[in-house]
């Protein structure tokens, strides 16, 4: 429940919020430079099932109004990708956990279009490197996976553009993946392979 009403928060919070964003070339205080990274760090500090996830942003503004992301990343889970982590009590279930984890490296690049103010549209492709681990601990197999994400979000300005955050909403989809070995294959293959509705918060420092 306090999931719900902490994802119904963050969706009202996109909705009302209007700041302009799109970046004028001739303003002096235009930067094409950008660092960051997204508040899901914080997740690591769970007790259970933290994700030891890593990520960082690093953009370039091609113009006003697009911008280019490689992200770097690796995390660590134990439930399928198709359970929405929010919004579906399937996720955490004993039940439905894996005979261990996944742990993901990948790359995404990720293009950013502003289409109206502060609102900007995103396709984040992201190719991984899987490692299937065991209740043991022990490693089982290796796998590959794109993961694509399909956004929509606002950026907001904060002390004359030297910092930034991006709350979003988007959705997930299993783009492509190799077969994934048994016990894991069972569990996955009774999901989807989008997740509709999932929050994002980046945050950056423009240089």
């Amino acid at each position: 429940m306090q999931k719900k009403i902490l994802f119904i928060g963050f969706i009202l919070m996109l909705i009302t919020l209007h700041l302009k964003a799109q970046y004028n070339q001739t303003d002096s205080t235009y930067k094409r430079w950008f660092i960051g990274s997204t508040i899901f760090l914080l997740g690591n500090l769970a007790t259970t099932n933290p994700p030891d996830f890593v990520q960082l942003n690093i953009g370039y503004r091609i113009s006003g109004k697009d911008a280019i992301t490689l992200e770097p990343k690796t995390w660590k889970y134990a439930w399928p990708n198709g359970i929405h982590p929010f919004l579906n009590k399937a996720y955490g279930k004993e039940e439905e956990k894996f005979p261990g984890y996944v742990r993901e490296y990948g790359i995404s690049v990720a293009y950013q279009r502003f289409f109206w103010k502060a609102l900007y549209a995103e396709l984040n492709i992201m190719p991984s490197h899987q490692v299937f681990v065991n209740n043991a601990g022990n490693k089982i197999d290796n796998g590959f996976q794109i993961f694509n994400t399909y956004r929509i979000g606002h950026h907001i300005k904060f002390f004359k553009d030297k910092f930034f955050i991006q709350p979003s909403i988007a959705i997930t989809h299993r783009f492509y993946h190799t077969e994934l070995p048994n016990g894991f294959k069972q569990l996955d293959d009774k999901w989807s392979k989008f997740v509709f509705g999932e929050p994002g918060f980046h945050f950056g420092f423009n240089f």
